[in-house]
Order: structure tokens, then sequence, then C-alpha cells
């Protein structure tokens, strides 16, 4: 199980900033987490990157029990 933490808009559609949750790839733990968390958690997760400890990856990128894959919106705002 990986460790999923969410960044700015992705934790408000979630409701939280970390979750544990199974799958072999990303994309199987993403898929989880839309699942558990809904469309308007889908449609952030469609304009996140998404990392894994610390690297941008592709979907098909294995994850295991000590990784940390993290959700990462795009940030508006400056001065």
């Amino acid at each position: 199980m990986a460790t999923v933490r969410f960044f700015a808009q992705a934790r408000e559609a979630a409701g939280t900033g970390t979750v544990t949750i199974s799958g072999a790839t990303v994309g199987e733990v993403l898929e989880s987490a839309v699942t558990q968390f809904g469309a308007q958690f889908a449609t952030v997760l469609g304009m996140s990157k998404v990392w894994v400890n610390g690297e941008e990856v592709p979907l098909s990128h294995p994850v295991g029990d000590k990784d940390e894959v993290a959700v990462l919106p795009p940030v508006s705002g400056g001065m």
C-alpha cells in the first residue's frame, strides 16, 4: 500500500491530506482514489502532476509499500 499525499485543490476535493491506498501501479492507486473520493477529485486529478518519491512518473510506474505518491495540482496566484 502506497502513501498518497494530496496538495491544494486535491486535498480539498479528497477531504484529507494523506491516505494509504493499495495498487501495483500509480494508475491503479489513482483509480482507487477516484473511486473513494469521487468526481470532483477526478476533475482535479485530470489537471494534476503525479510524482512518486519526488519524481514525476507515468501512470504505469510501479509502486510499493514504501513509496509516496503525490498529487500536485497546478498552482495559481502571485503578487
